[in-house]
């Protein structure tokens, strides 16, 4: 029997087969100071992300297989480096309404990272943030931007998780969450190395890229506006649209 594959396991099949080849690329359409943004991360890239995020998980917050992480963040290019790194140390991903009750929260809000009684993280969405505007309203906060890149650039996990260990918690998980050996499922339909343009809720965005990398793939992630992209997504070779199936 082939043992399921889990979401760490994607990430390093990513970097072994072509590290310099676009995995993600990020389009902010939403009004407001990011309005704009065009982000590509290479699988090199994306694995230095998951990496020091993941070492500042299991070093500050003793985060582990059992270890709630809250992902209290929108469909953005640093959930998804968020939601690896959890699972890279063998913890659960909590996205929705019970990601603040997790042990662990990554959060754009200053007023929840400041309410939340456990390990916090306060993330500044813009790609060239150096700290949050508002890090002063959550003292005991971790200020993503001004910390994470103090962690290492290599990641190796304390514990592994289990197939049976859930990894995802969310809306459309079911009562019981997604376990690990469940939560990368490919879509025959799209082929091999397809471009996959995903948006929409965090769970799905989630799934959808877990879909398009484990079948050598990529993703086109947008925010905000879905007016005519055509012209986009052409220029961007995308072979299909997830976007279209919610």
């Amino acid at each position: 029997m082939t043992a399921p594959l889990l979401p760490a396991d994607v990430l390093a099949r990513m970097l072994a087969a072509d590290p310099g080849r676009p995995r993600l690329t990020w389009y902010d359409d939403e009004p407001g100071p990011t309005a704009g943004e065009r982000i590509e991360l290479s699988a090199r890239v994306l694995a230095n992300w998951v990496s020091k995020a993941a070492n500042l998980l299991q070093d500050d917050a003793a985060a582990g297989p059992g270890t709630t992480v809250g992902l209290d963040l929108p469909a953005h290019w640093r959930s998804l480096y968020w939601a690896l790194a959890t699972w890279s140390v063998g913890a659960t991903v909590v996205v929705g309404p019970e990601a603040p009750g997790a042990d662990v929260l990554v959060t754009q809000s200053p007023d929840a990272a400041a309410e939340h009684g456990g390990d916090t993280v306060l993330v500044a969405l813009p790609a060239l943030a150096r700290s949050h505007p508002e890090a002063g309203a959550a003292p005991g906060a971790v200020d993503e931007a001004r910390e994470l890149s103090t962690h290492g650039d290599l990641f190796a996990p304390m514990a592994d998780p289990e197939p049976g260990d859930v990894a995802l918690v969310g809306p459309g998980s079911g009562a019981g969450g997604t376990a690990y050996g469940d939560v990368v499922v490919g879509d025959p339909s799209w082929g091999e190395a397809p471009r996959v343009v995903v948006g929409g809720e965090l769970e799905r965005v989630l799934r959808h890229s877990l879909a398009a990398w484990s079948a050598e793939g990529s993703v086109v992630l947008v925010r905000g506006s879905r007016d005519d992209l055509s012209e986009r997504f052409a220029s961007e070779g995308v072979t299909h649209d997830a976007c279209e199936k919610d």
